[in-house]
């Protein structure tokens, strides 16, 4: 998918976008080339592939959730700014804020930002377990999302504290994400969120599958959760 291609795309989808923020891509891509060669952000380098892979299938959350009607997104691990990033330029009104546990990625980020020029952006170098356990981002968000952290069971233990009550977790997940709900049923009911709508498409070109789930938040979060870094990898809740 070229560029000319994933403007189309999404304008088909009902996403038109300004000139700023095509270059606002066009940016992005090549200071996530520029900077793949220093650290490891990505395996995928390629024009195309990057449209495809990362901009265009970030983006298609929003085909499915409207990010209009929500003001402040977290993104969990979101490594080299993925999903948000790509949304949060389609969404200029979107306040993000990202969390990964390797300082380099935030630093790349913080960069990107300043580069495209993005407002309302911040940055948290930490772990998601004691990130969520901080009073000053622990269910405070309208939108919590992640792409290729972890697996369902493990990663809503990561997320779902985020969210505020009336709020959503939203899961960007590829072909084998029906098991993954069914593993994440119990951890899902205790952490306090129910399955809204699950929507099934595939990514065009290579046609490969994609599941999005977008969870709402019905109640409080236990305190217990999420536990002590590593603990929900090792031992998801069952």
């Amino acid at each position: 998918m070229n560029e000319q291609q994933f403007f189309e795309a999404l304008k088909e989808k009902g996403i038109e976008l300004s000139e700023k923020q095509m270059a606002q891509f066009k940016k992005y891509f090549e200071l996530l080339v520029e900077w793949n060669e220093k650290m490891n952000l990505t395996a995928i380098t390629d024009l195309d592939g990057v449209y495809l892979k990362h901009f265009y299938d970030s983006i298609s959350a929003s085909f499915y959730f409207d990010f209009s009607k929500v003001i402040t997104v977290c993104d969990v691990g979101a490594g080299a700014g993925f999903p948000s990033i790509p949304i949060k330029i389609c969404f200029p009104h979107l306040h993000v804020t990202i969390v990964d546990s390797l300082n380099k990625r935030i630093t790349f980020l913080n960069h990107l930002s300043d580069e495209l020029q993005l407002e309302n952006m911040h940055f948290v170098h930490a772990r998601a377990e004691e990130f969520a356990q901080n009073a000053k981002y622990r269910e405070q968000f309208d939108v919590v999302t992640a792409r290729a952290v972890a697996r369902l069971s493990v990663l809503s233990e990561l997320c779902v504290p985020l969210a505020k009550q009336g709020g959503y977790f939203v899961a960007l997940k590829a072909a084998a994400g029906a098991e993954e709900l069914k593993d994440a049923e119990k951890a899902l009911v205790t952490l306090g969120v129910t399955l809204k709508e699950e929507f099934s498409f595939q990514l065009p070109v290579e046609e490969s599958d994609r599941v999005l789930y977008i969870f709402d938040k019905i109640k409080g979060t236990p305190k217990k959760y999420p536990r002590k870094p590593g603990v929900p990898n090792k031992s998801p809740i069952q």
